[in-house]
């Protein structure tokens, strides 16, 4: 076994001397494929982790800690009315930051406890593949058009899919309901509407801080109004978060008015001393995520609270080392596209247009079939696909990876096919793959 060991370390020792000794720092590709990688990750850093992920960890909080299980099974579990469950479970996507593997324990205990299986299934896609960071993401670097089309087709798959799989296995569908005994649920701390305007709150403080410019220089345009003005509406749905906490959380006055001060005064410094205006309003937002987590988690009234940033620190550890890999990877591999100007990565870009350019039946399927079987930490599948899409692409394509890629990868197929079995687990992963290959053909030939 010693020697074994030994051996090992010996081999690491060799590889890593190998790559180091053959570094190819001569070849022009090589380094501008260097060069896009930390354009790449600057340009992130500088526009989406402040703005759009920490606001989303804690909206995630919110639902993990705020919101019980019960409150979420009763709406799509096996009592519920179908409309119902279905059209819960659709969008339940839009309000969860997880990924695929991070969706299971969840789906996990929501069979378990007797969901059906078509609403079970709808969450299962819906969860992972669209999240309202993930809208905004989409529509901001990869176009609105194509976050439009991902919003559609991944509420209409997880129902289509969650119907399908229903109809599929409707006689043990009939016979789970006829043995299912009623789950009773823990009552609610608060009424769900006061939930339910702390967590809209953070969700519009998200969508409009992150609202970008117009793509035409139409100034009369609403959007143009908003943009001009979308500092003020979050200033305002912020004003509305300090009410949210002193009378739903009820943390003292006078911590939020402290945490209100700083962010303010945070803000009139930044406008006055920072003349970037990209970077202006990444200092109010810190300012203001710090006094957040502060007042929370000295709260000593209500054990969530603490909790609830906690959670939001655990969602922080769990998806930024795999988006910070994620952007890298893509920058190395596929290049830099943003602003109007593009570095190219190591893989040459016609190799990229030979098998996913263009609309064809096979650059949609192949797409389909890396995605689903690859794996894609929450988000990560924006900066890959933007790299793609600026290699030759097809939007087609992109679109069927949009719609197979965060919902599955092997790792999570592995853990379904534990939980209802081989059968299940590949009719569920072929109607992803052969649906995502249509959309992908009739989104290429609009």
């Amino acid at each position: 076994m010693e020697t074994k060991k030994e051996f090992k370390i010996l081999l690491w020792i060799a590889v890593i001397f190998g790559a180091a000794f053959f570094l190819p720092i001569e070849s022009v590709r090589f380094n501008t494929a260097i060069a896009a990688t930390f354009d790449l990750v600057k340009w992130y850093a500088r526009e989406h982790v402040i703005l759009c992920l920490l606001p989303a960890f804690f909206i995630a909080g919110v639902i993990s800690i705020f919101v019980s299980q019960g409150s979420v099974l009763r709406y799509f579990g096996a009592n519920a009315k179908k409309w119902l469950a279905y059209t819960v479970a659709a969008v339940s996507g839009t309000i969860l930051a997880v990924c695929s593997c991070t969706i299971l324990p969840l789906f996990s205990s929501i069979h378990k406890r007797g969901a059906g299986l078509g609403p079970a299934i709808a969450f299962l896609y819906s969860g992972p593949a669209i999240n309202i960071l993930a809208i905004i993401l989409t529509a901001r670097i990869l176009g609105f058009e194509m976050g439009v089309a991902r919003t559609i087709g991944a509420v209409s798959f997880s129902i289509i899919i969650g119907v399908a799989m229903s109809l599929i296995y409707r006689k043990e569908e009939k016979a789970k309901r006829e043995e299912q005994m009623n789950i009773e649920f823990q009552a609610e701390k608060r009424p769900m509407w006061q939930t339910s305007f702390h967590f809209f709150t953070l969700v519009l403080i998200l969508v409009f801080a992150n609202w970008g410019s117009p793509a035409s220089s139409d100034t009369s345009s609403a959007w143009y109004y908003i943009w001009a003005y979308k500092w003020y509406i979050t200033g305002f749905f912020a004003l509305l978060l300090g009410y949210s906490l002193i009378y739903i959380l009820k943390i003292k006055w006078q911590w939020v008015l402290l945490a209100t001060v700083a962010t303010v005064t945070s803000a009139f410094l930044s406008s006055t001393f920072i003349e970037n205006v990209k970077l202006a309003p990444l200092v109010p937002m810190i300012v203001g995520i710090a006094a957040l987590s502060t007042i929370t988690l000295l709260d000593k009234k209500d054990e969530d609270n603490k909790e609830w940033t906690i959670s939001a620190w655990g969602f922080a550890k769990q998806i930024l080392p795999l988006l910070a890999i994620g952007v890298v990877t893509a920058g190395f591999l596929l290049g830099s596209t943003h602003d109007g100007k593009t570095i190219a990565g190591i893989i040459p870009n016609e190799w990229i247009s030979a098998l996913v350019g263009g609309n064809s039946v096979f650059s949609n399927f192949f797409a389909s079939v890396v995605g689903a079987f690859m794996y894609f930490a929450t988000l990560t599948e924006v900066p890959i696909l933007q790299g793609l899409i600026a290699s030759g692409m097809g939007k087609g394509p992109a679109l069927a990876l949009l719609l197979a890629g965060p919902s599955l990868s092997l790792p999570n197929m592995l853990v379904i096919r534990g939980v209802m079995g081989t059968q299940k687990t590949v009719v569920y992963v072929t109607l992803v793959i052969v649906m995502a290959t249509i959309s992908g053909l009739i989104f290429g030939a609009i």
